[in-house]
């Protein structure tokens, strides 16, 4: 008798192994491949990708494009710049080694914000393509990267019903 409950026993605890290994391998790969397209240095400073809930798996993927510039197979999608990791590059560069202490954060805590609502489906999302162009414009038109940055993210705050950033900028 013990035998037999052993063995059906023992096929149990097989298949819960195994549909743990299978549950393991479908919740571990998707993160390792999702939290990799941040820019190294932001990623100390915005909430880690595997993290984030998306609404669906295109969400996912709009939002490593917004990051990267990458397509991934998404649908009406055109690959390469403007994207976000060049644009803090760009950002940082423009501010120098003065600035970058300040920026860096602002720039990356902006990206997530921005990424994250335009990612989202279009009938739902408050910040549309038209608004990604209009901030870029505002930044690359800033004499001073902090101060668009600081202007960009007050702009998105409003679009989304947010209250706005207060600024650590100590600039004249």
């Amino acid at each position: 008798m013990f035998g037999r409950v052993s063995g059906k026993f023992s096929l149990a605890l097989r298949r819960a192994f195994s549909v743990l290994a299978v549950v393991a391998l479908l919740g571990v790969a998707p993160v390792a491949r999702a939290g990799e397209f941040v820019r190294s240095d932001c990623r100390a400073i915005v909430k880690p990708t595997d993290t984030i809930r998306f609404d669906t798996d295109e969400h996912l993927r709009w939002y490593k494009r917004f990051w990267t510039g990458t397509c991934d197979h998404l649908p009406f999608c055109f690959s390469g710049s403007p994207n976000w990791n060049d644009i803090v590059g760009k950002l940082l560069a423009k501010g120098g080694q003065v600035e970058q202490p300040t920026l860096l954060p602002k720039a990356c805590r902006l990206g997530q914000l921005i990424g994250l609502e335009w990612a989202k489906a279009k009938d739902i999302q408050k910040i549309s393509t038209k608004d990604l162009k209009a901030f870029n414009n505002t930044l690359e038109a800033a004499g001073d990267p902090l101060k668009g940055v600081e202007a960009v993210d007050a702009k998105a705050r409003a679009m989304l019903g947010q209250q706005p950033r207060a600024s650590a900028s100590k600039k004249p």
